[in-house]
């Protein structure tokens, strides 16, 4: 049966003073079937954060217009364009006198493969159905504790050191990029790409279910809306970008068809 995607992406300014995230889903301007979602967390300030996550954007944007899926491989183009952002987020610092970063997660979508990679804390989450298959790891201070065993990760929702990366775009070092990537695309699976105003709010159990009982525009208001009450006032910007492949019906013929 023929597969399709059901996208959205939303965000919501919640309770900062300015919208310093930065989220899309694009489509190649000349590949059939070639998509990009992506999500980036801009920090630094006031102007800087939006202004690095907004590198991001335009970056990507750039990478994936050049972007020939015969001669290049896909993850090289989601390493250049995080780069080439790094590189243009530090060249902002001597514009701006600013010390703006941010976090980036990338999802490509060709047909009959997958790639995706990430910088920071914003994650990426793959289910099946309501099953969760995998999540980025966080680049993040609270995550390497967990990952050593020093706290739980019920504990680094609350730990005090929870918002300190370890690597970023536009950071003083060169960034880590870590990629994966799968062959397999079939019907049932999603992926919710999002900011820490969003997966604080989430266990992978809730995420899963919302996602595999709505569509993908309906999942993104629930979660919105969800992490906008529990924030109670607090909040962080919150952004996500919802992908789920589904079935599309094979019409049957119908009896007259077959009249001649």
């Amino acid at each position: 049966m023929p597969i399709a995607i059901d996208a959205c992406a939303a965000q919501h300014q919640a309770d900062r003073k300015e919208q310093q995230d930065r989220v899309a889903i694009l489509s190649h301007p000349r590949k059939r079937g070639v998509v990009l979602a992506l999500v980036a967390d801009g920090m630094g300030g006031y102007a800087g954060g939006s202004l690095a996550a907004e590198q991001v954007l335009h970056t990507a944007k750039s990478s994936l217009e050049h972007f020939s899926p015969a001669e290049e491989a896909p993850e090289k183009m989601l390493e250049a364009a995080m780069l080439e952002a790094h590189t243009m987020i530090r060249a902002s610092r001597f514009i701006n006198e600013k010390e703006p970063h941010s976090t980036a997660v990338m999802l490509l979508l060709q047909p009959g493969r997958l790639t995706w990679g990430h910088c920071g804390d914003s994650r990426l989450y793959r289910f099946h159905g309501k099953d969760l298959v995998s999540r980025t790891v966080d680049h993040s201070y609270v995550e390497h504790l967990v990952n050593i065993g020093r706290i739980s990760p019920e504990e680094a929702l609350t730990h005090p050191n929870r918002n300190v990366l370890m690597t970023s775009l536009g950071g003083v070092d060169e960034p880590r990029i870590d990629f994966a990537n799968s062959v397999e695309i079939v019907a049932g699976d999603s992926f919710v790409l999002c900011s820490d105003g969003l997966w604080a709010y989430f266990g992978e159990v809730e995420m899963g279910l919302l996602v595999a009982g709505n569509s993908a525009r309906k999942a993104c208001e629930i979660m919105i809306d969800e992490a906008r009450r529990r924030a109670r006032g607090a909040g962080d910007n919150v952004s996500l970008a919802v992908i789920k492949i589904v079935d599309v019906p094979v019409p049957r013929p119908s009896p007259s068809s077959f009249r001649t």
